[in-house]
């Protein structure tokens, strides 16, 4: 990818009452808001809002990789263990390799505010040269969470052949070892 090409982010909302309009989307703009604060390499977002549906989710999830070219796709929802929540399941139909270091250190961040966040089934996975995160629904908590995973982002899109992301390091200093940084 041209560095002067925008790096696209998906962002995928998975809840049943928020894509059938009973209550507004606020995961999904808690991500982008995020994004506005510590993305500083150009990027655009793409955003889907489907239902708790293993399979519109699967096909939201390598649309926005395989037709809209997204390096990271950023999910918000659908991560708990009710019935209905099945984004990790849709996330490892779709992927090529699992990271299971990013829900490992996602629920120990979420473990220091809330006792529940053991029950999250937050994952993250590799699909081609596309890195996808499944985060919870609450505001509060992808703000967390993404303050303390984003910083190994940007050197893991670099490492499965993704654009070059860079950060603010006052919102969050991404870590790339001395090889692999561009001045």
């Amino acid at each position: 990818m041209d560095d002067s090409e925008p790096c696209l982010f998906g962002v995928l909302t998975a809840s049943d009452r928020a894509s059938s309009g009973e209550y507004d989307d606020i995961g999904g703009p808690a991500i982008e808001s995020f994004l506005r604060d510590a993305v500083t390499s150009q990027w655009k977002a793409v955003r889907r809002l489907v239902a708790d549906d293993k399979e519109i989710i699967e096909g939201a999830l390598t649309d926005l990789i395989d037709n809209q070219g997204c390096s990271v796709v950023v999910t918000t929802g659908g991560t708990g263990p009710s019935p209905r929540d099945v984004t990790p399941e849709a996330t490892a139909s779709v992927c090529d390799r699992m990271l299971p270091g990013f829900g490992e250190q996602m629920r120990a961040v979420s473990m220091q505010y809330v006792p529940t966040a053991m029950l999250s089934r937050q994952t993250a996975g590799v699909r081609g040269s596309s890195l996808i995160i499944n985060l919870p629904g609450a505001p509060r908590s992808i703000r967390e969470i993404l303050d303390s995973i984003f910083a190994a982002v940007p050197y893991c899109v670099d490492l499965i052949g993704g654009p070059y992301i860079t950060t603010n390091p006052e919102v969050v200093d991404s870590f790339r070892p001395p090889h692999a940084r561009r001045e």
